[in-house]
């Protein structure tokens, strides 16, 4: 009994540092687990974590068409030398215009196939051999983007389609700094390399700009978050409130009518009958007379109407008639005795301005020119 009561409270207090261990678990801040540290990378896939190879072998094959022939056969031997590395067959079917990639007993990674896959994807896909290449490290990834069938108009799909690239290819280079990722646009499809991070970013740019919005709204955005990035503080906070809002301008309004109709509230009954002629006459009494009353009855509601027809126009014949109001006459103001002109005053002034002027004549040499004028018109009779 002794043994059994000493023994009794031990695992109790395991269990309750257990629970206590489980709970500052949870407690921890989600951000520390969701972040990876700076500097840490994933060690490489090597033969000694799978010594003894793969079990069956897999193989791939993709098509390419005509203008890469001639491409493909140069840069061949370059492709073969770069998968036997990893211990993996390629073949290349100028017959049929196919390549093919298969496994061998020597391949120890398994996903080797897959990025070998891609390899000849990318090439088919007008990617140079320099970039494809890269495809076969472990931190590099590729995404094919379809855009052919999202603009149903071939000019509309073209439009769009050159506004992803931009003038002088601006708009995709710029793409390129902000994603480190490759990208290449050729006919239906945007053939992109680079880290998972930046391929999610350049295949929303993408489809954005197939759906007729701009990609310099996201290059904007991604500029954004880049500096928002570096800031150690703001990674476990939200970035809505520095990201930019961009609302459509053109929105087609739908034009509402002139007239609008009121729906009347839905009733189950069904409307009242309208009255018929014998109805209105049986409530108004007109059932009963006689014809030559009804007839006497018309003839005054003809005469009432005509009366009234008759004045109306009277009183527009008169309007003609009738004088218009006279505007009441306005009295001369008075002078005030403060503002009298003195004339004599200004007579006075011109005399003396007239004599000071340049070139004016004095009353001397005016009667002189005026008597010569009268022996001019004197001679001339």
């Amino acid at each position: 009994m002794a043994t059994s009561q000493a023994n009794g409270p031990a695992p109790a207090a395991g269990k309750s540092e257990f629970r206590n261990q489980k709970q500052k678990q949870e407690n921890r801040d989600e951000s520390e687990l969701l972040t990876v540290p700076d500097g840490w990378k994933e060690p490489a896939f090597s033969k000694e974590d799978n010594p003894r190879g793969l079990l069956e072998e897999s193989s791939f094959a993709t098509l390419f068409p005509k203008y890469r022939e001639a491409y493909l056969k140069e840069c061949w031997p370059l492709v073969q030398k770069a998968l036997n590395e990893h211990h993996v067959n390629a073949t290349l079917d100028l017959i049929e215009g196919s390549m093919t990639v298969c496994t061998t007993k020597k391949t120890f990674d398994p996903y080797i196939i897959i990025r070998a896959r891609d390899l000849i994807k990318l090439l088919a896909r007008s990617v140079s051999f320099e970039q494809a290449v890269r495809i076969l490290q472990d931190d590099i990834a590729c995404d094919i983007i379809k855009i052919g069938s999202l603009v149903r108009n071939k000019e509309r799909f073209v439009k769009r389609r050159q506004r992803l690239i931009g003038p002088k290819g601006s708009t995709l280079k710029a793409l390129e700094l902000l994603t480190n990722c490759y990208i290449m646009v050729q006919g239906n499809t945007v053939s992109a390399i680079g880290p998972f991070s930046g391929l999610k970013e350049v295949r929303k740019v993408v489809l954005d700009t197939m759906k007729n919005i701009h990609p310099i709204y996201n290059i904007k955005t991604l500029m954004i978050k880049r500096e928002l990035a570096k800031d150690s503080e703001l990674r476990s906070q939200s970035w809505e409130r520095f990201l930019p809002q961009f609302k459509h301008k053109n929105v087609n309004k739908r034009k509402e009518p002139k007239k609008k109709t009121v729906k009347k509230e839905y009733t189950p009954f069904p409307p009242p009958q309208p009255e018929s002629q014998i109805d209105k006459e049986l409530a108004s009494g007109e059932y009963f007379l006689k014809a030559s009353q009804k007839k006497r009855q018309k003839m005054e509601a003809i005469k009432a109407k005509q009366a009234e027809a008759l004045s109306k126009r009277q009183e527009e014949r008169n309007k003609a008639f009738i004088p218009p109001k006279e505007k009441p006459v306005l009295k001369p103001k008075e002078a005030s005795t403060e503002t009298k002109i003195d004339v004599a005053a200004i007579k006075e002034k011109v005399k003396k301005a007239k004599n000071k002027k340049l070139g004016a004549l004095t009353a001397e040499e005016v009667k002189l020119k005026m008597e010569v004028d009268e022996k001019k018109k004197k001679k001339k009779k």
